[in-house]
């Protein structure tokens, strides 16, 4: 399956690449949400995954042990969420917005019953909580994950969108920003996009992720 840029009437469709461990990717997550109130412009959610981006393409190199520890854990939020999708039902932002609140905002990312409660907010059947374990939907996750990152390249990692045809990580931002000051950002990453031979902007990260 190939991603586009895709319009709906005057809507712009922003794919948007996650996994849901990442609380960087979760802050630029509800900053798309409030674009969504101040720009004619719809969130498309996808999903990649950090383990495989970290543990297989990147092979490991340069994690720490700490890192690689939690990296062991990241497979069970995604592949739960693709096997939400795989079901056909569109739920994925729904339902990442459910695991994210349990993992982000409140802090949980050691509760087991993060997962099933999740799924019950979203009306989701509770033994889509089994595919935590399973492998079924990896190869479903990893051809989302490419879709992405066989673009934007592997020296980066989620959030990960997609604005008029050119894939770009980021915004990496803390706290997100709300009403017109989101969609101030956009319009920046617009002309950005739009910019032929644009690669990067960057600082040090001197702040940790903030979900107010």
């Amino acid at each position: 399956m190939t991603i586009t840029h895709e319009t709906l009437g005057d809507e712009v469709q922003v794919p948007f690449w996650f996994d849901p461990l990442c609380p960087w990717a979760w802050i630029t997550s509800r900053w798309l949400l409030e674009v969504e109130q101040v720009r004619p412009v719809h969130a498309d959610w996808r999903i990649m995954s950090l383990a495989y981006l970290n543990l297989d393409q990147r092979s490991g190199k340069g994690l720490s042990e700490e890192y690689r520890k939690l990296m062991s854990t990241a497979w069970g939020p995604v592949r739960v969420c693709a096997a939400a999708e795989h079901a056909g039902s569109p739920v994925l932002g729904p339902l990442y917005t459910a695991i994210g609140t349990r993992l982000h905002n409140q802090r949980r990312r050691e509760d087991p019953t993060v997962i099933t409660e999740a799924l019950a907010e979203t009306g989701l059947p509770a033994s889509l909580a089994a595919a935590a374990t399973s492998t079924e939907f990896d190869q479903f996750i990893k051809d989302s994950h490419h879709e992405a990152f066989d673009d934007v390249g592997l020296d980066v990692g989620t959030p990960v969108l997609r604005i008029a045809g050119t894939t770009l990580f980021g915004p990496v931002i803390t706290p997100a920003p709300r009403g017109e000051a989101a969609g101030r950002l956009w319009d920046g990453l617009v002309m950005v996009a739009g910019t032929d031979g644009f690669f990067e902007l960057k600082r040090s990260r001197n702040a940790k992720p903030s979900f107010d």
